[in-house]
């Protein structure tokens, strides 16, 4: 599995600590960390959390990431910008119930932590109780164990749902502030990342016409 981290700018100068955790868990598991950034709060590229959303899409829908960690200062922005496009499941992760329910539940492909709540003595292993149960088991394997079979049947009947409800993620961007979208791509790793991991070629296209 290949994890991508995005940060946005108000929560950007905790990405090292976050990145430590993440590594630190799913590393020894077989997983790739790829950090996106916000790096630092006085990077030259500023996310917001709306930018994020842009991000994540393109990212989970070209290939060049399986699942994204991201969030805000509440995680609220965060989770509802990934959630407008299509592609996308984030769930609101502010403990490790959250995280595990979630995963099994609902077998979602990004996650919104609110990095400005309670974040203070004991956050970094917050985030690492976070994502050791985010990722113990493979997702989709219900919880209770004995719901899966209702619960894996309402995630696909969410899945045809959200194909009828959203356009095609191309003509979504091309009809965005073309400044948004640039900015969403202006990080300083970006295209070293995207194109080295993207494994869809018209994605690969787009990105080059709108970046």
């Amino acid at each position: 599995m290949r994890i991508a981290l995005i940060n946005e700018n108000s929560q950007a100068a905790k990405n090292a600590i976050i990145e430590a955790a993440l590594k630190k868990v799913v590393e020894p598991m077989g997983f790739e960390v790829r950090n996106y950034g916000m790096y630092t709060a006085e990077d030259e590229a500023q996310l917001t959390y709306v930018q994020n959303g842009i991000l994540a899409a393109v990212l989970l829908n070209s290939g060049a990431a399986d699942f994204v960690v991201t969030g805000c200062g509440t995680g609220e922005g965060a989770m509802l910008a990934l959630n407008s496009f299509p592609g996308v499941i984030c769930g609101h992760v502010a403990n490790p119930l959250d995280a595990y329910t979630f995963a099994q539940i609902n077998d979602g492909n990004a996650i919104a932590i609110p990095f400005a709540l309670g974040f203070g003595w004991g956050g970094d292993l917050n985030l690492e109780y976070i994502f050791e149960k985010l990722f113990s088991e493979p997702f989709g394997g219900g919880y209770p164990k004995e719901r899966v079979v209702p619960e894996q049947r309402n995630k696909k009947i969410l899945d045809s749902v959200r194909a009828s409800a959203f356009r095609p993620l191309a003509d979504i961007l091309r009809d965005l502030d073309p400044e948004l979208v640039k900015g969403a791509f202006a990080g300083p790793r970006f295209k070293e990342l995207f194109f080295a991991d993207c494994k869809d070629p018209e994605m690969a296209d787009l990105v080059k016409e709108l970046s």
